[in-house]
């Protein structure tokens, strides 16, 4: 049987090291994450038949002011309008879940707690979501969802270190993934593909001992060939960068998410929010030449 691929990094920016490892032996780096994965969608006492309540997941990256020449100055939120627009979501009653807790909530009515529940989620692994996003949350005793790319963003660049990633997972963060560099998925072959999808979870499941149940595709790129991998690599389901709302009756592996963009005022983001509920299902592909 072939061999997997597992890649080793040094650090979060560290140079990448890959090594050949045999099924059994990956099996037996991934049964702690099965362990993990097991607890977590035994969280929570199911209350009745499975829920159909639509779920919205913003979408945030940096947390810091934009600084001087950045190619893409929407992506920083300042930590003042983080904050802002924190504590206008709390006043609106919306408060902040899981992408797992959503997926017990709608298989098997798993409670998601009182109010309404939203999925806050972290491209990347940028520093300041360590640095600014945390405490903030953390004050109002919610959690965020950190979609680490493994590759590309060395700490010198802002890029979150491994004893920053186990902070987040030791506050209650769930970590999930954006593949090993960041690469243009639809571009790729089959191999390069498997090792961007694939590895990527089998060694942040080795390294953090969690599930890793959920991909973000790069720059919201996807397509069969790229959400077929997704599956096969064992995924519960995938984001997307389409605004709109996650529905329980939707393709699991092209859920909606809004990105909040730096400027945007806690009013203005309120009324984003409601104004996508009803937003038609993601395309069948998305970045496709």
């Amino acid at each position: 049987m072939a061999g997997v691929v597992v890649v080793l990094l040094s650090g979060s920016g560290g140079a990448s090291k890959v090594r050949a490892t045999s099924p059994r032996a990956t099996d037996r780096l991934s049964h702690s994450a099965r362990r993990s994965q097991s607890r977590t969608e035994g969280t929570g006492t199911p209350s009745g038949p499975p829920g159909s309540q639509p779920v919205p997941i913003l979408m945030y990256h940096v947390i810091a002011p934009a600084p001087p020449g950045a190619p893409f100055p929407g992506l920083y939120v300042t930590p003042t309008e983080f904050a802002a627009q924190m504590q206008a979501l709390k006043q609106a009653g919306w408060h902040a879940v899981t992408l797992d807790q959503v997926k017990a909530y709608w298989s098997r009515g798993a409670p998601l707690g009182a109010g309404k529940p939203i999925v806050l989620s972290f491209d990347n692994g940028y520093q300041s979501q360590y640095t600014q996003a945390l405490p903030v949350l953390r004050k109002l005793g919610w959690v965020g969802d950190e979609n680490v790319q493994l590759s590309g963003l060395p700490p010198s660049e802002g890029g979150l270190g491994q004893e920053q990633l186990r902070g987040l997972i030791a506050a209650g963060w769930e970590l999930d993934t954006q593949g090993i560099s960041h690469a243009d998925l639809i571009a790729l072959d089959a191999s390069q593909l498997h090792y961007q999808v694939a590895a990527a979870r089998s060694l942040l499941q080795r390294r953090y001992h969690v599930p890793v149940n959920w991909f973000c595709y790069p720059s919201g790129h996807y397509n069969a060939n790229v959400i077929a991998a997704v599956k096969a690599a064992g995924y519960a389901g995938s984001t997307t960068v389409i605004p709109g709302w996650a529905h329980a009756q939707d393709d699991p592996y092209r859920l909606h998410r809004l990105r909040v963009l730096g400027g945007t005022t806690p009013p203005q983001l309120l009324a984003l929010i409601a104004s996508i509920r009803n937003d038609p299902p993601a395309p069948a592909s998305y970045g496709a030449a």
